[in-house]
């Protein structure tokens, strides 16, 4: 019997273990899209105790001390942070064979050394001392914790109306060689049903852009003008978190008389609610084109259904699941739409649920032009699929539809400054399905090559796809 969480760790063959721990273990680390507090990064931010750094914040773990049967006092409540912490412990071991049992030994692992400990009611008080120590030590402030995890690059997910002062900073500090930059992530722009949240923001990007929103020629001009904000403080990318793509048929006049209807503070009929973020994704395509970003489509999360919880908590708390929505044909016309136009930039697409996963894997060869290597990418194995079989099914839905090798690999999605052993987890994985058809002769015994394939897939091809080139040293 193989030990648990040793340094073959998910590796099945020798080939396996080869590929990782001579090609893909020492690689650096692109992370090209995470919701991490930048604040937190320019601050050099250390943490109080263990709970303080792994617990708040984080659904997953949420999600399963309430399935657990915990108090929600003891999961976002007043209870003691190390309260919390014995909560989460006595999760721990009913968590077998869920990716949470796996994630949280490597983030023991990597970077507190806890190797041969596993975490339960028995072991709870001791590792929550050991690492809220530890936490305190200058080496595990958060810059620390990116320079310790070998990370070269950070894409946070920020609001059109950021300031994004905390990147500046960054940028202008030479003693912090990791490049933080900032993501555009417009989703609120497009969020016509609620017309009081939607014209609050509104009201704020006029402040911002020093004029009146009088008109929707008006709203897309200071839109643009943020983008531009965003590009010159390095941001490369866009980000957009949409149920299904919306392809309605719009003209100009339609959704401008949408958007005065919603600034009057009238509520969109559903028709006229999708025709206007059709016409939104559209226009914040062409931004992202003209500038050479690469435009992100997360799709297909259910979110909020607990109504209850979400008067009480507000959202990202645990209360969202994977959508059963149709989204061939219309995310077919929606590239197509950007395509007619030679307007489609580089382009990730994200799935929520597995059944889509070939439908991606063939749609994003239908827009590949020829020009950029990878244009059209499947993007990594996301929030649910986040573990070693949605991984699998990813991997082998791109393989067989696609080029794996020239995918910009995984990232962390996450706000946790913990979560970066998640590239470790995605290396194995790759390394061990690579391994397990070289050891079948299903692959060639070279290698080099495969070798190769793997550094570009774990860190190689972010760098060349995005264009943002690492600091040195």
């Amino acid at each position: 019997m193989k030990p648990f969480l040793d340094d073959n760790f998910l590796l099945e063959t020798r080939a396996a273990e080869r590929l990782y721990h001579e090609y893909a273990a020492d690689m650096p680390i692109f992370d090209y899209h995470c919701h991490l507090p930048v604040a937190e990064i320019e601050g050099n931010k250390k943490f109080a105790n263990l709970t303080a750094i792994w617990l708040h914040g984080d659904h997953y773990k949420w999600r399963a001390m309430r399935a657990n049967g915990v108090d929600e006092n003891r999961i976002t409540g007043s209870a003691s942070d190390l309260d919390k912490f014995r909560a989460w412990a006595a999760t721990v071991p009913k968590t077998l064979r869920n990716p949470l049992y796996h994630w949280t030994h490597l983030e023991l692992k990597n970077p507190f050394d806890i190797k041969d400990t596993l975490l339960s009611p028995a072991t709870a008080d001791a590792i929550y001392a050991q690492c809220s120590e530890m936490l305190q030590r200058d080496d595990f402030s958060t810059r620390s914790l990116l320079k310790k995890m070998r990370v070269k690059v950070v894409c946070t997910t920020d609001d059109p109306l950021d300031s994004l002062e905390h990147h500046r900073k960054l940028a202008g500090d030479a003693s912090f060689r990791v490049k933080v930059l900032p993501a555009f992530r417009p989703d609120k722009a497009m969020a016509v049903d609620n017309p009081t949240a939607f014209n609050f923001w509104v009201n704020r990007l006029a402040e911002l852009c020093n004029q009146d929103i009088g008109d929707y020629r008006g709203f897309l001009e200071c839109l643009t003008a943020r983008h531009t904000f965003f590009h010159a403080a390095g941001c490369r990318l866009s980000d957009h978190g949409l149920e299904e793509p919306y392809v309605e048929d719009f003209s100009e006049s339609s959704v401008a008389a949408i958007f005065a209807k919603v600034r009057a503070g009238k509520t969109p009929s559903r028709d006229e609610s999708r025709a206007f973020k059709a016409a939104m994704l559209v226009e914040f395509a062409i931004l992202d084109h003209n500038r050479g970003w690469t435009q992100q489509f997360h799709l297909g999360a259910l979110r909020n259904q607990n109504s209850r919880a979400f008067r009480r908590l507000g959202p990202d708390t645990g209360y969202d699941s994977i959508g059963d929505f149709t989204m061939g044909r219309a995310l077919g016309r929606l590239l197509d739409r950007l395509d007619s136009q030679d307007k489609l930039a580089k382009t990730i697409l994200y799935i929520l649920n597995p059944r889509d996963n070939e439908m991606i894997a063939t749609t994003i060869g239908n827009f590949q032009d020829g020009r950029i290597p990878g244009k059209m990418q499947f993007g990594s194995a996301w929030w649910f699929n986040d573990q070693k079989d949605g991984m699998e099914r990813q991997l082998n839905a791109l393989s067989n539809m696609g080029l794996l090798s020239r995918f910009v690999g995984m990232l962390t999605d996450s706000r946790s400054f913990l979560s970066y052993p998640r590239h470790e987890y995605f290396r194995r994985v790759l390394c061990n399905l690579f391994g397990r058809d070289m050891e079948k002769g299903h692959l060639p015994d070279d290698f080099q090559l495969i070798g190769e394939t793997i550094r570009d897939i774990s860190y190689r091809n972010a760098v060349n796809y995005f264009g943002i080139k690492p600091l040195e040293g």
